[in-house]
């Protein structure tokens, strides 16, 4: 569908991409990734036409359509939450508007016997057929099914645009995204700004679009969960990876390590020419000898290896004494008019050491309740007690306003420190995006992420023993977020987390609080197992999971031999529609272990350090190397084809029963 060849973009001095080139098939499932600011966005935009290279060109087949949704920036008004998104329905809008104006004509029309009637009548018949090949008449349950999905009530339906936030602006632009269905689904980051239940909903609406998807994305379970193909973008370079992200990490520590094996080789192998040479360069008998070497270390072609940033530790200040409970809440009701609580009747204790997910649909009041608790949000009634020398710091994105805006980025966290030296700060600072002279920016020139990144860098390096943690990750990359779960794994204070990032609260919590119906509600365990319970309930509640139901009522009204023979029947004629995909399927999977196979046997040759003292084989080698890792990823992607197509009848005939 569309096709990237030679793509090249610079910024002054620095490219960003150089001569990129990549295919988008139908029903690819494709991800970037690579640290911020590599160009994953910037490859985005070059796709959807808002951005042209330099360089380059981009060929779409004529009927493929892209639907691109930024981070952020969207900003929608004049119109109901409803009309909006009904607005994006643009093929269903323009035929509905036709069978109005066509079905007047005909009211109009004075003779129902004339040639202009029957052409009325054809042509009223073809918009309704193309309107129903549409859905049409779906329309508005596909609309309120979104909606709903996206964590919009009923009643934010007849809602201007105007006053929803910036976050929930970013859900009604999804939400047209959906509705339209273009060919090519073009996602960065859409996840920053859901809840996990909108999450959950929109990974199991993705699993199942017919169209293909570009996903850029730092949450490493949607990337696993829906991606097929990764590319990963670095230094102006795209390299593929056929799987998705787990995969692509694997992999590329082995080809890491392979390179580093046949770059040791490679560099013993020259060593050993050059001392050759050295030795008896002035020796008239050895000069023909001395002469092809010079030549041979001519010809090769030199492997270089990546200078990659040495991995950044950092560690938490020693967690300060406390006493064994960090707060205790009770009877809390906090209410914003008076009259509507968000919060009422709220008991909850939270002990020292204990590493909790505070979780909810975005307005249930998780964010407040992490006001309350950091003593920034007055509430109406109840108690709240801090412990024992209990000493919080409170995070929030808000936090970048309150930062000194003459200072430095090393002068911030300067000024907080205490016992950490600057080069010990230089390294955390690399760990959350500042690197080399960034340190030296004044905060006035950041951008509102990098003023959020380093609000969050200043409060980690104050002592504390209770750390609340509201969407700490927004604005990280996943080294930085990394580096920030392995520091909060090992501190030893309390850690109250606002997160919809999955592995992120994997790798620190044990147990989840949902803040639900005005009051919360306890799951022991990490986010994995709350969100298997939550999906369970998602899933179940569906219009799909309802007529289901509705259907098995009324089979069981049938008679149970006519049922039996009738499931014969299918499971017959669906193992005769499946068996010549599932021997393809098999066919491909047996020339790929043979691929395979022959693919480790060259590598482990590659190896050896006597391969490059035979120049020849060298050559024929690295000729059947390429050859078969071009076979392989054409016979990954045929399988991955005939796979997806085995899911989606499948799939198909699973809704049927």
């Amino acid at each position: 569908m569309i096709s990237l060849s030679n793509i090249s973009l610079s910024y002054g001095a620095r490219t960003l991409l150089d001569n990129v080139a990549l295919r988008v098939s139908s029903r690819d499932r494709i991800s970037f990734v690579g640290s911020n600011g590599a160009g994953k966005s910037t490859l985005l935009k070059i796709i959807c036409g808002e951005i042209k290279p330099d360089l380059g060109k981009i060929a779409i087949t004529k009927h493929t359509t892209s639907g691109y949704l930024p981070q952020e920036g969207i900003k929608l008004e004049g119109k109901t939450l409803y009309d909006e998104v009904y607005s994006a329905a643009d093929d269903i809008n323009k035929i509905q508007k036709e069978i109005a104006e066509v079905e007047e004509e005909m009211k109009l029309s004075a003779d129902k016997e004339s040639e202009e009637y029957m052409e009325l009548v054809d042509d009223f018949t073809e918009l309704h057929d193309r309107f129903e090949l549409l859905e049409g008449f779906k329309l508005k349950s596909k609309i309120e099914k979104i909606l709903t999905g996206l964590g919009f009530s009923e009643n934010d339906f007849l809602r201007m645009t105007d006053e929803f936030s910036g976050g929930w602006q970013m859900r009604i632009a999804l939400a047209k995204l959906l509705l339209k269905n273009p060919s090519v689904l073009l996602l960065d980051e859409p996840t920053n700004h859901l809840d996990l239940e909108s999450l959950i909903w929109v990974e199991n609406y993705l699993k199942n679009y017919h169209g293909a998807i570009i996903l850029v994305s730092h949450d490493k379970n949607l990337l696993d969960n829906i991606t097929k193909r990764t590319f990963e973008i670095s230094r102006g370079d795209v390299t593929e990876y056929s799987g998705n992200y787990s995969f692509y990490k694997i992999e590329k520590e082995r080809r890491k390590e392979l390179l580093e094996s046949q770059f040791n080789n490679q560099q013993k192998y020259v060593k050993e020419q050059e001392k050759f040479i050295e030795r008896f360069r002035y020796k008239a008998t050895k000069a023909r000898a001395v002469q092809s070497r010079i030549k041979m270390i001519d010809k090769l072609d030199l492997i270089e290896l990546e200078n990659e940033e040495a991995s950044i530790h950092f560690s938490f200040p020693p967690a300060t004494h406390s006493g064994k409970i960090s707060i205790e809440i009770k009877g809390l009701r906090k209410s914003y008019d008076g009259m509507t609580d968000v919060l009422k009747n709220l008991d909850m204790i939270i002990s020292r050491g204990e590493k909790i997910a505070l979780v909810g649909n975005n307005g249930a009041g998780k964010s407040t309740l992490s006001r309350i608790i950091a003593g920034i949000e007055p509430y109406n009634e109840g108690i709240v007690n801090y412990g024992h020398l209990v000493d919080y710091k409170f995070f929030a994105q808000n936090q970048a306003e309150e930062l000194d805006e003459d200072k430095t980025v090393l002068e911030i966290v300067l000024e907080v420190a205490s016992g950490i030296t600057e080069r010990n700060l230089r390294s955390l600072l690399g760990g959350f995006l500042f690197r080399g002279d960034d340190v030296f920016k004044k905060v006035k020139v950041l951008s509102g992420g990098e003023k959020s990144r380093l609000a969050l860098a200043k409060m980690l390096i104050e002592p504390s023993n209770f750390l609340i943690l509201d969407e700490p990750t927004n604005h990280l990359d996943m080294m930085s977020k990394d580096i920030l779960m392995n520091a909060l794994k090992k501190y030893e204070g309390t850690v109250l987390l606002v997160s919809h990032d999955r592995e992120f609260l994997d790798g620190i919590i044990s147990k989840v609080i949902e803040v639900k119906d005005k009051n919360i509600k306890t799951f022991g365990g990490n986010s994995s197992d709350y969100i298997r319970i939550k999906e369970a309930e998602i899933l179940n509640d569906t219009p799909e999971k309802k007529l289901k139901t509705e259907n098995k009522i009324k089979e069981e009204k049938i008679s149970p031999y006519l049922l039996q023979q009738e499931e014969k029947k299918r499971r017959r004629d669906l193992a005769a529609k499946l068996s010549p995909l599932k021997k393809k399927i098999k066919a491909l999977e047996e020339q790929l272990s043979e691929s395979n196979k022959r693919k480790e046997e060259l590598e482990k040759i590659m190896s050896d350090e006597n391969f490059f003292s035979n120049a020849k084989k060298v050559k024929e080698v690295n000729s059947e190397y390429r050859t078969l890792q071009k076979n392989i990823k054409m016979l990954n992607k045929n399988w991955e084809d005939l796979v997806q197509q085995l899911f989606v009848f499948e799939n198909e005939q699973q809704n049927k029963m």
